[in-house]
């Protein structure tokens, strides 16, 4: 009969699964025997994943997973199942990840009690952040920051610190995948919670422009044409209002975007299109904006009717073309912004 209790006696309780996670990583990274710290998280990690989404017998108990919660924050041990991906193997890598959004999502009426834990431990955040440094563990980390970046102050660690400049390099790394997860955390930064995008901009106007037009004139095709089409957004944004204003009194900018137009990809060529409308729209042009303007006037008014002409059916941009032509037949020195 002892197999009628053979189920109950392998569940350990939170506190012990917490324990014994935590002493089998310190065994990977210490002990020649990796093999079988893997087999002891593998069993651990299965037994967590019942408590948390419970099984086929039954469901997952609130008063348990609030015991493990607490168990988790209590030993660190999110810190240390990311500081572990990796030595980890592929699946239980997205075991981790799996377990870390899960606790991450735990909600409490109104409050995130593990997004006010995470918001004392910086060095969580910081280990995500870095993860895309490592190939291995790039995705697993980029998919837990985007999740955690949802909320707003543990976005705001990564965006109040040196951290965030990390991205331009990431966003520019040689492996397609690795890229393309970075510049979707990269564009979620810059675009969820507008308010704390703006004093990051407000702060390092300059920078920030210096370093986002290094990826405009990316080798990578994609950061290209992903950092052309979130410059757009930014700009476009009521929000980033100073900031566009900041971004459109510069010629050299101009000059890049105007080069941009002409550019073997007629999707980068159609996105830049978006942003050389702000400069020409612009009522309060500044005198070198204007003098460019001025001296491609010829240029620009034979360019611009043939730009994209196939584009027939699509009346907001006929429409805004046609503004900007009239816009640029204009043009007179007598625009100087006094």
């Amino acid at each position: 009969m002892a197999f009628l209790f053979s189920r109950s006696s392998r569940q350990k309780s939170p506190q012990d699964l917490v324990r014994l996670l935590q002493d089998s990583l310190n065994r990977l990274e210490h002990s020649a025997d990796k093999k079988k710290a893997i087999d002891e998280i593998t069993r651990i990690v299965g037994q967590l994943k019942v408590l948390l989404n419970g099984d086929s017998d039954s469901d997952p108990s609130p008063n348990t997973i609030a015991l493990l919660a607490q168990e988790v924050y209590s030993n660190d041990l999110l810190y240390y199942m990311i500081k572990a991906l990796p030595r980890l193997d592929f699946e239980l890598r997205k075991d981790f990840t799996v377990i870390f959004i899960t606790i991450l999502q735990r909600q409490i009426g109104q409050r995130f009690p593990t997004v006010e834990y995470l918001s004392t431990r910086e060095k969580v955040i910081v280990l995500l952040v870095k993860g895309y440094e490592n190939s291995d563990i790039a995705l697993n980390c980029g998919q837990i920051l985007r999740e955690c970046i949802k909320h707003e102050q543990l976005a705001k660690i990564v965006l109040a610190s040196e951290l965030f400049w990390n991205f331009f390099q990431y966003v520019q790394y040689p492996a397609f995948e690795i890229a393309s997860d970075a510049f979707s955390t990269f564009r979620e930064l810059l675009t969820r919670h507008k308010s704390l995008a703006l004093e990051l901009l407000t702060r390092n106007t300059d920078l920030f422009f210096e370093r986002f037009n290094g990826l405009l004139v990316s080798s990578n095709y994609v950061t290209k044409r992903q950092s052309i089409k979130l410059l757009g957004e930014i700009l476009l944004d009521r929000t980033n209002y100073i900031i566009m204003t900041a971004y459109i009194d510069s010629p050299e900018r101009l000059k890049l975007i105007m080069n941009m137009l002409r550019d073997k990809s007629r999707n980068i060529q159609y996105e830049s299109f978006h942003v050389f409308k702000v400069f020409v729209a612009n009522p309060h042009k500044s005198k070198p904006v204007i003098d460019i303007l001025i001296k491609n006037q010829a240029k620009l008014l034979v360019f611009l009717p043939e730009f994209h002409s196939d584009r027939k059916n699509d009346d907001q941009f006929n429409d805004e073309k046609q503004f900007l032509i009239k816009q640029i037949q204009e043009l007179q020195q007598d625009q100087i912004r006094s």
